[in-house]
């Protein structure tokens, strides 16, 4: 008989770690989940699912109190460029993902976890090799001399180091990777934490025909988007290979913002302005690098941006109507 696998998924009532529950439930897992609170936007699949806030040791005590295969830690504070570049938020960003990751890291180390997955960001890629919006360099030997944009690109920048650290020196198996702006269903979108995906969709959905919405910047800057199902496939492929990273999870289809808004403006239907104004925006360009992954994993994505952005509009489409 083939013993089930135990997975622990940190951050389980968010956007990536509740589309995980969902895959690693399908995958065979037992699964527990934790996060400060429940999906926002569907019931969870966990077979367990406790409700903690992981700055509390205690809690990480708690959750961890069984022989886990795998760990899954997803749980940070973040949000889109609205949370992340006004500056307003950085104390606790810092605070809040440095103590969980702090806690977590050396548990899993105790108790010789399996396996032990970290969500790290393209945010931790220095500002000054993103200032060309057609040609940024995010490979990933590019991260040093280091130089994030954001208070939350150093904290991952740090943790990253930590979970490394870690591995050098007491062992633990881990498996870095570095998100490039994943997407889809079921994530935030009208919370102030919504990523232009859906902060564009949404607006899209919300104004009438022959309206207009705004986009913050000149919308010449340029970012790639990742479909959730292209992120959870990378995901379980590292954990699945002996490649610790970190390695960038993206796709190498990159648009600017303004061209991505009259994207959704086109599968909506509708005729609407694109009207530009100040606003947060990070750095000019910002694109997956994905040799490496290539290389490692035999992985890149197969879903163009357009089809998850389709599929995600109708989503958000749906929301906004039931919210009238």
């Amino acid at each position: 008989m083939i013993k089930k696998r135990i997975a622990l998924v940190c951050g389980a009532g968010g956007f990536i770690g509740g589309h995980l529950v969902k895959k690693l439930k399908k995958e065979g897992f037992w699964v527990r989940g934790v996060d400060l609170k429940e999906h926002e936007f569907c019931k969870s699949e966990a077979d367990e699912f406790v409700i903690g806030d992981l700055r509390n040791l205690q809690v990480c005590r708690d959750v961890l109190d069984r022989s886990f295969d795998e760990v899954y830690q997803l749980a940070a504070d973040m949000g889109g460029a609205g949370y992340i570049f006004t500056g307003e938020h950085d104390c606790d960003v810092m605070h809040n993902s440095g103590t969980i990751n702090l806690n977590m890291v050396d548990l899993c180390s105790r108790l010789q976890v399996g396996k032990v997955f970290y969500s790290s960001s393209a945010c931790i890629y220095p500002e000054y090799n993103q200032r060309d919006p057609s040609n940024p360099k995010c490979s990933e030997n590019s991260a040093y001399p280091a130089a994030p944009d954001s208070e939350y690109g150093w904290e991952k920048l740090f943790s990253e180091r930590m979970y490394m650290a870690y591995h050098r020196n007491r062992g633990l198996n881990v498996r870095i990777a570095r998100f490039h702006n994943i997407f889809g269903p079921e994530g935030s979108w009208n919370n102030g934490k919504e990523k232009a995906p859906a902060a564009l969709c949404r607006k899209v959905a919300e104004t009438p025909n022959g309206g207009c919405i705004e986009v913050w910047g000149d919308g010449k800057q340029t970012r790639s988007f990742l479909y959730i199902d292209e992120c959870l496939e990378a995901i379980r492929r590292l954990m699945d290979s002996d490649f610790l990273g970190p390695v960038n999870i993206g796709s190498e289809e990159m648009i600017a913002i303004n061209d991505l808004a009259r994207m959704v403006i086109d599968i909506s239907g509708k005729i609407i302005e694109v009207r530009n104004i100040p606003g947060p925006t990070g750095v000019r360009g910002r694109n997956s690098d994905n040799h490496l992954i290539l290389a490692k994993l035999d992985w890149k994505p197969s879903i163009p941006l357009r089809k998850g952005i389709e599929k995600t509009y109708a989503w958000i489409e749906r929301q906004v109507k039931q919210a009238v």
